[in-house]
């Protein structure tokens, strides 16, 4: 049953499309933004059209910012490393920023291969990525550990086979802070099998 006008109830089903949020979570958040119009939601529909008016997709790397080139392949200290991070989607370079990975440069995919959803190499940017590859020491492959992502990492090493650089992944197993008991059997025999020297 609708408990509000028409514009209220597209409000609660638009809010209910983002990750995290159900449509009773999305009702208790429409909820909260009418009763907090003036401190809420007039500010956030003025800065949602600032946004939609600004944010651009960077034609480098895929990162979304403000300006393409973004503010990471515009920085001139970036790439200093030689280093290139593949990422899968924005929200993972955003998460490798934050844990302060250091002045690297990155490539967007913009996904993992996925034959069942319809999703091949041309729907990613695999091409562009083998097209910088060649000013770059190091690639990372900092793809998600799932089948689609395995498949991904496996499609774009071989892509860039027969290149005089390095290519890498990202460690699997244990997580800092841990426990043993807690983690599931996949997980610890990929950490066994990935030990490392002390």
């Amino acid at each position: 049953m609708p408990s509000g006008g028409p514009e209220i109830e597209q409000l609660i089903q638009l809010m209910a499309r983002l990750p995290g949020l159900g449509p009773r979570s999305a009702r208790r958040a429409v909820l909260q933004l009418i009763k907090k119009k003036d401190q809420l939601m007039i500010p956030l529909s003025a800065a949602l059209d600032r946004a939609v008016a600004a944010v651009r997709t960077c034609e480098v790397c895929g990162n979304v910012d403000t300006i393409s080139p973004c503010s990471i392949c515009s920085d001139p200290r970036r790439g200093e490393s030689g280093m290139l991070i593949v990422v899968e989607d924005v929200a993972d370079l955003w998460a490798l920023e934050r844990a302060g990975v250091g002045a690297v440069k990155y490539h967007v995919l913009g996904g993992v291969l996925s034959p069942l959803d319809g999703v091949g190499p041309d729907d990613l940017s695999i091409d562009a990525l083998v097209g910088r590859a060649g000013a770059f020491k190091e690639i990372v492959l900092a793809i998600n550990a799932t089948v689609e992502g395995q498949t991904t990492a496996h499609f774009v090493t071989d892509r860039l086979g027969g290149m005089e650089l390095k290519v890498t992944r990202l460690a699997h197993g244990v997580p800092v802070g841990g426990e043993l008991d807690y983690l599931d059997e996949g997980t610890l025999s990929q950490a066994l099998r990935a030990r490392t020297v002390i």
